[in-house]
């Protein structure tokens, strides 16, 4: 790793993913950092990994429903939304902040795998899969934690697929 993690009391939010990791059977360590990582590139820069192990964690809008959807991606990847739409069986709108914050209970550049208001369908993208070990948002733009692509999918009872955007 590049830069320690904080050594300050944790956040609310990191706490409450911290929580949720727990109550889902886990034993994963939410770390804070004093660096921003709220970016893939950030994440990435404070843990000292590859921009590819960063799950990324978006949120859209279901245009019929109105429900959350979260897709986890590989850091390196832009998401196919017409792909997760296909999935999900309904078309993706763009979720603004007051949206994912409503949803989730998170802002944006934290935004975890778990512990959200509202239950999201998941999507996991599959380049993921290839991958060692992964890192997640926690609740914070400053909190991650880490895990295997297997242990993320039971996480999130989330559906694994190719949705890497093709160019």
């Amino acid at each position: 790793m590049s830069e320690a993690p904080s050594q300050a009391p944790m956040k609310d939010s990191a706490r409450r993913v911290q929580q949720a990791i727990e109550s889902a059977g886990f034993d994963f360590q939410v770390r804070e950092f004093p660096a921003s990582t709220r970016t893939s590139e950030e994440a990435a820069a404070a843990i000292g990994c590859d921009v590819a192990q960063i799950a990324k964690s978006l949120i859209f809008r279901a245009k019929d429903s109105n429900r959350p959807v979260l897709v986890m991606a590989s850091g390196a990847n832009r998401v196919d939304e017409k792909a997760v739409g296909r999935l999900l069986g309904e078309k993706l709108g763009r979720a603004d902040a007051d949206f994912v914050r409503a949803a989730t209970g998170f802002a944006i550049g934290g935004v975890p795998p778990v512990g959200h208001r509202e239950a999201p369908a998941v999507f996991i993208d599959a380049d993921l899969m290839a991958l060692d070990e992964i890192w997640a948002a926690a609740g914070t733009p400053n909190a991650v934690f880490r895990l295997t692509p297997p242990e993320l999918v039971a996480l999130t009872g989330g559906q694994v697929a190719a949705l890497k955007k093709a160019g």
